[in-house]
């Protein structure tokens, strides 16, 4: 690999011109088969559990290590220029202002933030959830019902759907639920949700990440006062890196529950030759932005070059254009899988990315596995479980791929 200077900068220069062609490519007709190595070499119809990345990406990400391996003295700057753009991004795709969002780890140290700054196990009051919210968020509330907090939860009904709205009362402190069910797809009515928490002075926590990306999301029509989103899903990104939105009216109520440099505005020292004299060894003064509240230590700028490909590309498509040319491959689905013997889990009237079956006794997991192997066809597959996701890469011809594998 040539590392001189001159390819470097011909190389970070030529983002702009990779996302000129990624802009070209979104304005064709999906399926974006050409933009995507993973449609070479299998059927992936697994796309909730992590989202292959672009070759846009990946060229995106090659160019940030070309950065970082000759020291990172070219433009343009990861960690400023470059984090700040992705921010904005993410933003403009929830309909959020960039004040209110936040980088975060992942989606799960999102929701944790959140309760710290609420200070749930010390609250006398109730948190609202559901049996399709994350496992990891469950177990969370779960364990801090041990700590004497009551945590409230909705089952799901014979279709599959949950009503958590029916459970808040004037003691909840909290409603979290997962937009998109990692479970089986199910999608709330977000502004049902939070009117009704709202007419209770209930706050309103959203984990996003089979939403983002996917269907269309905003926070502002919602109401929604926090929503958390990893980016290595729909968002085309990466693990280790992720999103946290609160709603600007909302941050001035909460505490700061972590610390660290990147949540302050400025500094001084006081104890070091040509400093201006002061009393303590530091001065500062924290951002009051969704960042300075939630935001601690360094971030994956790997993750956020790979971002700054992917969602561009996302946003110039659009939410909604990608929901649309999924839903005749779930509906085909809903369809054509009850007649082989597989029972549905998510409501008929879904337009999220998911949709999941059950299956009974007479049919063999391990033999499923198999024939879906030898016709490399990838889908999420549980003992008694199927759950299929497809994505802007897909077709028709994908889907009757994965039904000829389980016929």
């Amino acid at each position: 690999m040539d590392l001189s200077r001159r390819k470097l900068l011909s190389g970070t220069a030529g983002l702009a011109c990779l996302q000129s062609a990624s802009a070209a490519t979104a304005n064709q007709e999906l399926p974006a088969k050409s933009e995507f190595t993973v449609a070479r070499f299998e059927t992936c119809l697994n796309n909730a559990r992590w989202h292959p990345i672009s070759i846009g990406a990946a060229r995106a990400v090659q160019q940030y290590l070309e950065y970082k391996a000759t020291g990172g003295g070219a433009n343009p700057n990861y960690s400023t220029e470059v984090q700040a753009e992705v921010k904005r991004q993410f933003a403009k795709l929830i309909h959020a202002s960039a004040s209110e969002i936040s980088f975060v780890p992942s989606t799960t140290v999102g929701e944790n933030l959140i309760a710290a700054s609420l200070d749930l196990g010390r609250h006398k009051g109730n948190v609202v959830t559901d049996a399709l919210h994350f496992e990891g968020s469950l177990y969370q509330y779960g364990e801090l019902a041990k700590q004497g907090l009551e945590v409230r939860i909705a089952r799901p009904s014979k279709d599959w759907r949950t009503q958590p709205e029916k459970l808040i009362d004037s003691n909840t402190k909290l409603v979290a639920i997962s937009l998109v069910s990692m479970i089986n797809g199910f999608q709330h009515d977000l502004k049902a949700i939070c009117d009704a928490a709202h007419a209770h002075k209930a706050l309103v926590y959203v984990d996003a990440v089979q939403a983002v990306g996917a269907v269309p999301v905003d926070v502002q029509a919602s109401g929604v006062d926090f929503l958390a989103c990893s980016s290595y899903k729909w968002l085309m990104g990466d693990m280790g890196l992720g999103f946290l939105y609160m709603r600007g009216n909302v941050l001035g109520t909460l505490k700061r529950s972590q610390y660290g440099f990147r949540q302050l505005a400025s500094m001084q020292y006081h104890a070091f030759p040509y400093d201006p004299p002061g009393e303590a060894v530091m001065d500062w003064t924290p951002s009051n932005d969704a960042g300075g509240h939630f935001e601690v230590g360094t971030i994956s700028n790997t993750t956020v070059a790979c971002l700054s490909h992917s969602l561009p590309w996302i946003n110039r498509i659009g939410p909604a254009q990608i929901q649309a040319h999924r839903l005749p491959l779930l509906k085909k689905l809903q369809r054509e899988l009850p007649r082989l013997g597989f029972e549905p889990m998510t409501p008929v009237d879904s337009t999220s990315p998911i949709v999941a079956f059950a299956f009974g006794p007479k049919k063999d997991s391990a033999k499923l596995a198999q024939r879906l192997r030898q016709a490399k066809v990838d889908i999420a597959l549980y003992d008694h479980r199927i759950r299929i996701s497809p994505s802007v890469y897909n077709d028709a011809s994908d889907v009757d791929k994965l039904l000829e594998a389980l016929s």
